[in-house]
């Protein structure tokens, strides 16, 4: 697949630069894929929309990671936690401008990896922001809203955002089962091969409970909120051990193993992540599924409405 081939044009109004008021008022784009009916709900509509589907979630939680640099002018994202004293890997910039063994405020650079990533050291626990994405160019007034109700185990530098619609309320209505993966790098790097299976993947750490998979693996139906949640049952169903790293690349003609539902936000251009959707609800349903989104005005992106598979 060509890279080329996951590009779509969208109004730039149409990129959500806030929460809705209320997680669950989102939008919901509903898609059947045997019969291929579109249905528009409301996110509060979920539990009549899955029956007695098994909800698998992503309970990573955000860290603050973004830590600003004064001079140069720039920030360092931390990605990944590599040793318990203090070294991380990272994102910094700007990278030319920055050199290994020097200290950046509260940051020292170690090595520099390539890509803009770098070794990095800090001192105790990360204490920057909260690392919002590029595209969101409003601060934030309550940093929570970056973060799922059901966040509980630290370690990632952006939100499963597929996510953020849920409510206490609404998840007391489902059935929810929990597995962690801490988004890095391959969740937000864009492709910038121009064939799809050129593009590397950097593994991206998880961890499910015993439990957990023993209800996951027995369930008649699972579905998955959010792209890492696919990524970490499709991994653990090809034999992976319950912790480890996924470089799982789910494109078009990947064989699903455990999912049968998927639940997601509507994603950029040239990612990896509409790769994995196109994979699941088929490539020309997806862009006919996008096509009707930014006619009917969905908003798009982290703090934007979600689709769901079925």
């Amino acid at each position: 697949m060509k890279s080329e081939e996951l590009d779509y044009v969208l109004p730039p109004e149409l990129i959500a630069q806030r929460p809705a008021v209320r997680r669950d008022e989102s939008r919901l784009l509903v898609f059947e894929r045997k019969s291929g009916e579109v249905r528009h709900r409301r996110f509060s509509d979920l539990p009549g929309e899955v029956g007695d589907a098994l909800i698998v979630v992503n309970d990573t939680r955000v860290i603050p990671a973004r830590i600003p640099l004064e001079q140069p002018k720039g920030e360092v994202l931390l990605l990944e936690r590599v040793s318990v004293d203090g070294v991380w890997e990272a994102l910094a910039r700007p990278t030319r401008r920055l050199r290994a063994g020097r200290r950046y405020g509260p940051v020292e650079l170690l090595e520099h990896l390539g890509e803009g990533r770098w070794r990095v050291r800090i001192d105790g626990e990360p204490a920057g922001e909260t690392p919002l994405p590029p595209y969101i160019d409003e601060p934030l007034d309550d940093p929570a809203r970056y973060q799922t109700v059901y966040a509980r185990d630290p370690g990632s530098a952006a939100a499963p955002t597929a996510g953020l619609h849920f409510t206490p309320d609404l998840l007391r209505q489902l059935d929810v089962e929990r597995v962690t993966l801490h988004v890095g790098l391959d969740t937000f790097r864009p492709v910038t091969a121009d064939d799809l299976d050129a593009h590397r993947l950097h593994g991206e750490r998880y961890s499910v409970e015993s439990e957990a998979w023993a209800r996951i693996r027995g369930a008649s139906r699972v579905l998955a909120v959010g792209t890492t949640t696919v990524r970490v049952l499709e991994t653990l169903a090809r034999g992976a051990p319950l912790a480890g790293r996924s470089d799982l690349f789910v494109t078009p003609g990947f064989e699903f193993r455990r999912i049968d539902a998927l639940l997601t936000n509507f994603h950029l251009p040239r990612t990896t992540l509409l790769g994995l959707v196109m994979a699941f609800a088929g490539v020309e349903e997806t862009r006919e599924l996008y096509r009707i989104a930014i006619g009917e005005r969905y908003r798009f992106y982290s703090f934007g409405d979600a689709m769901l598979v079925l």
